[in-house]
């Protein structure tokens, strides 16, 4: 081999060797940034049986304990979890939610029912008016009901009369007799127990016509003469 030919490979080995030297590093940095970083180490500290206990793990027991994560970098707590509830727990923390969100609910109605009267009506005597309206209805329906047990009884009276002759006279009750009765004593307790409802609703909306009153000046700014500030 030449001289020329010696020095041309020489030349040829020293600049791969010096490649190589500049791109393993280059290489190595690429798979050190590429490489994810590991995750933060954690402690934790848990409550078992009144005790206050720590470590680096959570056995499987004591994952529905209450507990402390820590950051084992800082030495501060990371977060803080409760116990998990029993099922007991659980459902009645679903039915207080409920409940909640059912009160919530009729709430917001409520408060809707009440602008849609101070926009229905110009004034407290319109309102008066309409709850009059209702009042009258339900006088009626209570007075159409005393008639009705009015007549019940005389119609009971009545038969009970001569159920008593028959048996004053010694003869046996007619069969279809004693059924009448007791068929116009049943729907004697029935009408009383709806006047007595009737009579119940009347005060109830008496009632409501107070409390729309009271709501009714609170958003008009009116006082009981009826009259409005302003």
């Amino acid at each position: 081999m030449t001289t020329a030919h010696t020095s041309t490979a020489a030349r040829t080995m020293l600049g791969a060797t010096l490649l190589l030297a500049l791109v393993a590093p280059a290489t190595g940095l690429a798979q050190r940034q590429s490489k994810p970083p590991a995750a933060s180490k954690k402690l934790y500290c848990w409550d078992e049986g009144g005790r206050r206990v720590c470590g680096d793990a959570l056995p499987a027991d004591a994952v529905d304990n209450a507990r402390t994560e820590i950051s084992a970098r800082s030495g501060l707590p990371t977060a803080r979890m409760g116990r998990a509830m029993t099922p007991e727990e659980r459902v009645a923390a679903e039915a207080a939610a409920r409940q909640a969100a059912a009160e919530a609910a009729a709430l917001e109605a409520a408060k809707r029912r009440d602008v849609a009267m101070v926009e229905s009506y110009n004034s407290e005597a319109e309102l008066r008016r309409a709850f009059q309206h209702r009042i009258t209805l339900m006088d009626e329906t209570v007075q159409a009901s005393e008639y009705g047990i009015k007549g019940l009884r005389q119609s009971l009276v009545s038969l009970l009369r001569r159920a008593s002759q028959a048996e004053l006279s010694g003869d046996k009750v007619p069969k279809d007799l004693a059924t009448t009765i007791r068929t116009q004593h049943d729907e004697l307790m029935r009408q009383q127990a709806l006047l007595v409802e009737h009579k119940r609703n009347r005060r109830e909306v008496e009632g409501d016509l107070a409390a729309a009153l009271k709501r009714y000046r609170d958003m008009t700014g009116g006082d009981e003469s009826g009259s409005t500030g302003g």
